[in-house]
């Protein structure tokens, strides 16, 4: 299944049925990924509801396929979060799509005191908007039925407080602990979201991780080498889904 497309509803969709994609994502499809009839491709809406099926129409911003199956995927049990800090040059969006074609379930921009990159003002709006549209790029390429939520921007005294939510794993190379030990919500529990906190290129500075411990997070590191910002959260990640169950 070489191509893959997000739309807004599939609530209708049955097998059988027609579904038929408009504007900017079926010119995509046509002009750009040149998709013709009789091709086969996938639909989905970014909460769980996937369509596959062969393409019946394909001109200009229209495209239809008749659905074959109509599949709704559920959403993890146990979620994961990256809080990615503001990172300078693109490290930050790295970050963010890798993690998303590994299956994060929620990104949050983290303003952190070491962060070169500022979000302020118009930014803020900007930022977020070009996060979202990272992520729904990496969405259709990793074909994921559920897409991730990226929040509002975030500060260090708003991530301590998802505690409440879950695990808070604060990744630090210095710490005794590692990733692949720490407690975890178990397999099928539902509800909690695990948290996992990346630092800027400067690292999370010793007021902020003094902050997170007092609010109960945990510190963990990754091995014994130092990761940049753009890698170290896709390899949490990776840790953290073997842990989970989900590969």
């Amino acid at each position: 299944m070489a191509h893959f497309y997000l739309v807004d509803d599939l609530t209708e969709a049955v097998a059988g049925s027609t579904v038929t994609v408009t504007g900017a994502e079926a010119r995509h499809a046509v002009t750009v990924s040149r998709v013709r009839v009789g091709e086969q491709l996938a639909l989905g809406d970014g909460r769980g509801m996937v369509v596959r099926g062969e393409v019946t129409e394909a001109t200009g911003d229209r495209l239809s396929l008749v659905a074959a199956t109509v599949t709704a995927h559920p959403r993890p049990g146990v979620r994961i979060a990256l809080a990615q800090a503001l990172a300078k040059g693109d490290r930050d969006e790295l970050a963010v799509q890798a993690a998303t074609e590994l299956g994060v379930d929620e990104v949050v921009p983290w303003s952190a005191s070491r962060s070169v990159s500022r979000w302020e003002g118009a930014k803020v709006a900007k930022g977020t908007s070009r996060w979202r549209a990272i992520t729904r790029e990496a969405t259709k390429q990793a074909i994921r039925p559920w897409a991730p939520e990226v929040l509002d921007l975030a500060t260090t005294k708003h991530l301590a407080a998802r505690t409440a939510l879950g695990p808070v794993l604060v990744l630090e190379p210095t710490a005794d602990l590692a990733l692949s030990a720490v407690d975890l919500p178990p397999e099928g529990g539902a509800g909690s979201v695990v948290t996992v906190v990346v630092g800027p290129e400067g690292g999370v500075s010793p007021a902020e991780l003094a902050l997170f411990v007092d609010a109960g997070a945990t510190l963990a590191r990754l091995g014994d080498s130092v990761l940049r910002t753009s890698t170290a959260g896709p390899a949490a990640l990776a840790v953290l889904s073997v842990r989970l169950g989900r590969w």
